[in-house]
C-alpha cells in the first residue's frame, strides 16, 4: 500500500465529535434491517473513544483499510487515492461511518464503483465537471437503494403510480425487498423524514442473500448502464412496514413527496 499504514493503533481517549450523533442511532427501523451487527460493534468502539477509521479497521474485513482524512494528499481525487492505495480517507462523522459500513456489507460493489471511478478519471482527468458516468457513480454510491421485487411492483414504480405501488399491490411487498446502499441515504435516515427519496436500482428478485446481492450488483454495473441513468426515485418511507404513518392510505396523497411522472 505504498507505505501507508494499514490501520492506526487504537488509542481510547475522548470520543470523537461524531459520538453524540452515533449514540442516537435507532437500529430498529426496517431500513436498517441487516445493518446492525458489525455496525453496533463499530459504534461501541467509537463511543469508547476511538476514531471512526480505527473502529472500522478493528471490525472490517474489506478490500480496503480506513485511514485519517489527512492521509489524502492535497489536490488528489478521493476515488483515485482509494484505487491506488486500497485505503479510504475517513472523517469522524456519520457520513463516513456509514460509508465504512457499506464497504463492510458490500465490498465487491464498492470496489467496482471505485474501479469505474478511477477508469473515468484516467480517461478524462479531474475537472470541475464530472461527466454523466462519474455523476451516476456518485449518485449510486451516495443514494442508491436496491429493489428486489416482482415485475408488477417495478412496473408501477416506473410510471410513478404510487397508489398502485403501495396500496393496490401492498400484499405483493411480502415478496419484495428494498435494500439501502447509499451511505448518504443511510445518514439522512438517522433522522427520518417523509420526503427522503432514494435512487432505486433494479436487482434480480432471485437473489436470497446479501453476499449474492453484492456479487450480482458488482457484476451488473457497467459504464453503458450507468450512462443511461438506471435509477428511479422512490420515497423510502412509503415502503410497507417501514413507517407507521404509511398504514393510512392518505399518506400517499402528498403530491410534494409522491410526485407524478413528468
Amino acid at each position: 500500500m505504498n507505505g501507508l499504514p494499514v490501520a492506526e493503533p487504537v488509542r481510547l481517549a475522548q470520543a470523537p465529535i461524531v459520538a453524540p450523533a452515533l449514540a442516537g442511532i435507532d437500529w430498529q427501523p426496517g431500513w436498517l434491517s441487516g445493518w446492525s451487527g458489525h455496525a453496533q460493534a463499530v459504534q461501541r468502539q467509537v463511543l469508547s473513544g476511538a476514531t471512526v477509521a480505527q473502529s472500522l479497521n478493528a471490525h472490517a474485513q474489506t478490500p480496503v483499510c480506513f485511514v485519517p482524512q489527512s492521509a489524502l494528499p492535497p489536490g488528489m481525487a478521493y476515488e483515485q487515492f482509494i484505487f491506488e492505495h486500497a485505503s479510504v480517507p475517513t472523517r469522524d462523522n456519520l457520513h463516513d461511518f456509514f460509508n465504512g459500513l457499506c464497504w463492510m456489507r458490500f465490498p465487491a460493489t464498492k470496489k467496482r464503483l471505485n474501479q469505474l471511478q478511477a477508469a473515468e478519471i484516467a480517461v478524462a482527468g479531474v475537472t470541475g465537471l464530472r461527466g454523466p458516468v462519474r455523476d451516476a457513480l456518485t449518485v449510486f454510491d451516495e443514494n442508491a437503494a436496491l429493489l428486489l421485487a416482482p415485475p408488477p411492483l417495478w412496473n408501477a414504480l416506473e410510471v410513478r403510480d404510487w397508489q398502485r405501488l403501495f396500496v393496490e399491490l401492498r400484499p405483493l411487498w411480502q415478496e419484495a425487498q428494498l435494500v439501502l446502499f447509499g451511505h448518504a441515504l443511510l445518514e439522512k435516515l438517522v433522522n427520518p423524514r417523509k420526503q427522503i427519496t432514494a435512487h432505486v436500482y433494479r436487482a434480480s428478485p432471485a437473489i436470497d442473500s446479501i453476499a449474492q446481492l453484492d456479487a450480482w450488483v458488482a457484476a451488473d454495473l457497467s459504464v453503458a448502464k450507468l450512462a443511461a441513468k438506471p435509477f428511479l426515485p422512490m420515497p423510502v418511507l412509503g415502503v410497507p412496514g417501514w413507517w407507521p404513518e404509511n398504514e393510512s392510505v392518505s399518506f400517499y396523497d402528498d403530491p410534494l413527496v409522491f410526485r407524478p411522472r413528468r
